[in-house]
């Protein structure tokens, strides 16, 4: 879906979001307060209570405008079930009912017992343009049911993925499609910028109330 189909996030979650910036500005502003001034409890209250209401009404409109991210209702195991039938190896070994599974947001492929781990990761790849898909590989260590099979499917997508859309953990490695990697990117960007704005707004509130 194009960056302009995409709906925006809302007043109503902008405001929300807005008054959660706030929570944590007020209660740092009356920290502040509180080293400062002890006795003023009145002005530690008010930092407390209005700072969230003035924080979700400057900034609710602007977080409201953000587009949100792209969640499919449509839970990704019909499809990729389909599309593995072929690779059904018979009972004891891999088999689509025992070896895919889904949680409604992100697939699950075990790769283990299968003798063309490669192939299904072939397959699969262009289905992590719209959702997340997650390979069990093992951990690759000698101890391990097939300790070859990590280096190899680790090997196969780093050449066919971008590393920015590539996550390994211990015993999987997960291609996330293009429109989590941008929320997150987003996120983050917008995190960074409160980290940075917090510390000057802080310190000028200091000057303000020593």
């Amino acid at each position: 879906m194009a960056e302009d189909e995409r709906p925006r996030i809302g007043l109503i979650t902008g405001l929300q979001a807005g008054g959660f910036i706030g929570l944590f500005l007020g209660f740092s502003l009356a920290v502040v307060s509180a080293l400062t001034e002890p006795e003023a409890l009145g002005r530690l209250v008010r930092l407390m209570c209005l700072t969230p209401v003035i924080c979700a009404i400057l900034l609710g409109p602007f977080l409201g405008f953000r587009r949100a991210p792209i969640v499919s209702n449509i839970d990704p195991i019909h499809e990729i079930r389909a599309r593995l039938e072929p690779f059904n190896e018979g009972q004891g070994k891999w088999r689509v009912l025992s070896h895919v599974r889904s949680d409604g947001r992100a697939v699950r492929i075990d790769l283990h017992n299968s003798t063309q781990p490669l192939t299904i990761v072939a397959s699969t790849l262009e289905l992590a343009e719209d959702y997340p898909v997650r390979y069990i590989v093992g951990r690759g260590e000698a101890r391990s049911r097939d300790p070859e099979l990590r280096g190899k499917v680790l090997a196969y997508i780093e050449e066919n993925v971008m590393l920015n859309r590539r996550r390994r953990t211990a015993s999987s490695v997960e291609v996330l499609p293009p429109s989590v990697l941008e929320h997150m990117v987003a996120t983050h960007r917008m995190h960074r910028r409160l980290f940075y704005l917090l510390p000057i707004i802080l310190f000028f509130a200091w000057l303000e109330m020593r």
